[in-house]
């Protein structure tokens, strides 16, 4: 198999077919078809002549869960794991800069409702 490239230096095309992928990559392609079924980021493309074309973030995906895997020594599930978490943990620190405040909730909630008795008589 060919030399593994870091997600950078990924050439600079829109699809790479699944030969490409593993040679980029290092990974057999039956691992790769593996990963597909058991990772739900990695969605390649189907030509019409039905073969696989993965994207560039696809090939940065299978770099990463490969990291994962054979670097840190997770298992698929925990692999699966990390990959889920670093999604969350993007959305929780937008969500902790402005947490909602349940006693401006209550506020508004009460105002509505009054304004709903209002307009009801």
């Amino acid at each position: 198999m060919g030399t593994v490239l870091e997600p950078g230096k990924i050439p600079d095309k829109l699809y790479f077919k699944i030969g490409e992928v593993c040679e980029i990559t290092d990974i057999k392609s039956h691992t790769l078809r593996f990963w597909e079924s058991e990772f739900k980021d990695i969605r390649p493309r189907r030509a019409s002549s039905n073969q696989r074309l993965y994207r560039k973030e696809d090939v940065e995906i299978i770099l990463n869960i490969k990291h994962l895997i054979q670097e840190e020594g997770h298992t698929i599930a925990g692999a699966r794991k990390c990959l889920g978490r670093k999604g969350k943990d993007e959305n929780l620190d937008t969500d902790r800069s402005n947490p909602p405040d349940s006693t401006l909730l209550k506020k508004i909630k009460n105002d509505l409702q009054e304004l709903q008795i209002l307009l009801n008589k």
